[in-house]
């Protein structure tokens, strides 16, 4: 089994332990974004505003990859606060998966990095 490491510049940069995404025959595993900055900032907003940009990061990602969301097979989803951000971030999820969304988990987690309010990886297929 071969591996190749996916690294786009559009996409915030990784910090030194992990890659933007590893391609496996034609899987592509996406690391998890947060909402954060070229800057590595967390973005203003809460957890609506860090959705989207932890969504257009993964994007990215993906497009570094030769793909677009709709090759998404598969999210998972860590929220710091479960109760609360559930509902918003399902709302701005939906505006970026709105027909056949992928399979999906969502988990409550105690933390996440920087503080983070959510946290996004996936699974796509290559063509």
């Amino acid at each position: 089994m071969t591996k190749q490491v996916v690294f786009s510049e559009e996409a915030n940069p990784p910090l030194p332990f992990y890659s933007q995404a590893i391609i496996s025959g034609k899987t592509i595993y996406v690391s998890g974004s947060i909402g954060i900055d070229r800057n590595s900032k967390l973005v203003e907003g809460g957890v609506q505003a860090q959705t989207r940009a932890a969504i257009e990061n993964m994007t990215k990602v993906l497009q570094g990859a030769g793909v677009t969301r709709d090759a998404v097979l598969k999210c998972n989803i860590f929220l710091a606060n479960l109760p609360r951000d559930f509902a918003p971030m399902n709302e701005v999820y939906l505006e970026y998966f709105p027909k056949n969304p992928p399979a999906r988990t969502c988990i409550g987690v105690a933390s996440l990095p920087l503080g983070a309010d959510m946290e996004i990886e996936c699974i796509a297929e290559l063509p």
